[in-house]
């Protein structure tokens, strides 16, 4: 199985950071990217950084990028994850929504066992972030509506469904997940901690991995 993993936005892309700048969206995405394609790759796993560039790389560049390896090692061998980091707003002001996601494309695919497999490993590797949610929202962190995981149930699975470019216009397995809110103060606390990309890092490479396993049985 060869893995690719895309990363958010560049350096170039406006506004896509915390509201105190602390975070920028592209660069702790390509960090965990990064780190997740390493950590495959020490364990035996081919795995691909699909935007090495620190520039915003177009969508369309980046599935022809996807698909090659598509045409080359077949569809049903390659799978893609998109790392990105979730926005309640875009007026550069703190806001108090968070937790964690995964999103397939509409339908039922084998994106979504993918997504099932990342969802899980999610609820696992992020124990101590979960755990400490009901904390922060009693401080007003997270409005009372938040939750930790994220997720529509609607179809029986966790992921969220939507027409984003990259899960359309790729032929392989595709997800894209959002890993916490750049412009919620505790969820940036956590991103910015080594603990934090670590727990995320890991929670993408299991979930993986045991798509890959289960793609074998």
């Amino acid at each position: 199985m060869i893995v690719l993993i895309d990363n958010g936005h560049g350096e170039n892309t406006p506004g896509k950071c915390s509201p105190d700048k602390r975070l920028r969206e592209y660069k702790k995405a390509r960090e965990i990217a990064r780190r997740l394609v390493n950590t495959l790759l020490s364990n035996g796993v081919e795995a691909h950084l699909l935007v090495p560039e620190e520039t915003d790389i177009p969508l369309a560049e980046r599935c022809k990028r996807a698909n090659k390896y598509c045409d080359k090692y077949g569809a049903k061998n390659v799978l893609l994850v998109s790392i990105h980091h979730n926005a309640a707003g875009a007026d550069g002001q703190w806001k108090t929504a968070g937790g964690w996601c995964v999103y397939t494309s509409p339908g039922q695919t084998s994106a979504d066992l993918l997504a099932t497999d990342l969802w899980n490993a999610a609820e696992e590797c992020l124990k101590d972030y979960i755990g400490s949610f009901d904390a922060h929202k009693a401080k007003g962190d997270y409005d009372s509506k938040q939750k930790p995981m994220r997720a529509d149930w609607s179809d029986k699975d966790p992921d969220y469904e939507a027409r984003f470019y990259i899960l359309l216009h790729t032929k392989c397995a595709a997800v894209l997940t959002e890993n916490l809110f750049q412009d919620n103060k505790a969820d940036v606390d956590y991103l910015l901690s080594e603990e934090g990309v670590r727990s995320i890092v890991q929670l993408h490479y299991k979930g993986i991995t045991d798509y890959i396993k289960h793609t074998k049985e």
